[in-house]
């Protein structure tokens, strides 16, 4: 059994692994097309419904692109489509939500001290919270309220804020801000699938059909397209921030998230402008540096309520590992090379919070971590780094004993 635990963590590294692939391809794809379409000119000698049209070089040759804003005056033999970049994001990143949150439920998910639930609700709270966004956000676009670009774009940004002080209240600080990303992509790759890739369809329908299409399904897609772009850079920090501490695991980590939202529309606003030939509103970089000072300052302002949790409420998974044999010696081997890093006000220079907001201080703590520790300090050298408090591997032995008993009870 002890084997399966080695072969989850590779799981999950593989499904993590294609996210990211999926993902650079579907960004990548995305800030060219956006960068495309500001930087169009119109130019004499455009074929009939032409937008504009752009020279680029790259890899020794030259690219001639010509934008029709609604459809050509024909079908193209050969069309490429672009969906299955921002389809395959999505899939994989619900598949590595399955794995370590789902599956993890009430070690990284659930938080007992702020919300009591099982885990199995706690997975139910957080699939139906992904769905209703989504749902919410295209009543809004549909909606007279969102004709108005700047308006709706407001309202939106107060949905993420209240969005991202829900998911505090209810989840892991790590889990939490997972959630507000995941929130945020689901709209972005439903764009694509329901209001994006269906438009187009309709316009080349329309031409095979030998009919004029409906400019209004450009403009709409082209709304869509245009949120997806702003919303990219606040998801890429959230699928990144369970490495920092500081961003999720303070007390006002919804506050900095709201922020980091703003940060990223102003930097996107910067590029855009640059691409559109509009200027160099440098004025975005000073807003996004002071905004981000004052993550800072909020990170280290207050401290969250850690309240002790009784092994008796620690949920059965922590409680089957800390009646397992051996339980005793693994934790004092974890207490003695570990908790002076993992703990609510760490003792060792330079760090100021537990690192990916572990603690591992009381014994309910490190039984809930059991596997986590067994992978990084048990089977493999990760922890500590560098082995800088000198664990033997007698004593990486008590952890790989211990687990593996909890694993057979």
């Amino acid at each position: 059994m002890h084997d399966f635990a080695i072969f989850w963590e590779w799981l999950a590294f593989a499904v993590r692994w294609v996210h990211v692939i999926t993902a650079v391809a579907w960004i990548g794809s995305s800030f060219y097309f956006i960068a495309l379409d500001l930087g169009l000119r119109k130019a004499p000698g455009l074929p009939e419904g032409a937008y504009g049209e752009e020279w680029q070089v790259h890899g020794g040759g030259f690219y001639h692109v010509t934008k029709f804003l609604v459809a050509p005056a024909r079908m193209p033999e050969h069309l490429t489509w672009f969906k299955w970049e921002s389809y395959s994001t999505w899939l994989s990143g619900a598949a590595l939500l399955a794995v370590v949150y789902w599956a993890g439920a009430e070690l990284y998910l659930v938080d007992q001290t702020k919300l009591e639930m099982s885990g199995t609700m706690g997975v139910v709270v957080s699939a139906l919270s992904l769905t209703i966004g989504w749902i919410c956000y295209d009543l809004l676009c549909k909606s007279k309220f969102g004709q108005h670009a700047n308006r709706l774009m407001g309202l939106l940004f107060v949905l993420l804020v209240l969005m991202a002080w829900g998911y505090q209240q209810v989840f892991t600080g790590r889990a939490a801000y997972l959630h507000l990303g995941a929130f945020t992509a689901t709209i972005m790759t439903a764009n694509v699938f329901f209001i994006i890739m269906p438009n187009q369809r309709k316009v080349i329908a329309s031409l095979k059909a030998g009919e004029a299409p409906d400019p209004a399904l450009g403009a709409e897609a082209k709304q869509r397209s245009t949120h997806n772009n702003y919303l990219t850079l606040p998801v890429i920090f959230l699928m990144l921030s369970n490495h920092y501490p500081l961003a999720f695991g303070t007390e006002y980590s919804w506050l900095i998230a709201a922020f980091v939202f703003l940060m990223g529309v102003l930097v996107r606003h910067f590029f855009n402008s640059m691409h559109a030939g509009k200027g160099e509103p440098y004025w975005t970089w000073g807003v996004a540096g002071f905004l981000f000072l004052l993550c800072i300052w909020l990170s280290s302002v207050g401290s969250p309520e850690v309240e002790e949790v009784d092994l008796a409420d620690a949920g059965p998974v922590a409680q089957r590992f800390a009646a397992a044999a051996g339980f005793e010696d693994a934790a004092d081997t974890v207490m003695g090379r570990c908790s002076m890093c993992h703990a609510a006000e760490p003792v060792w220079d330079g760090i100021v919070v537990p690192p990916r907001g572990v603690m591992l201080e009381t014994e309910e703590q490190i039984a809930r971590q059991a596997r986590a520790i067994y992978i990084n300090a048990g089977r493999s050298h990760a922890m500590p780094p560098g082995n800088i408090t000198s664990i033997s591997p007698e004593e990486r032995g008590l952890i790989v004993a211990w687990y593996e008993a909890g694993i057979a009870d």
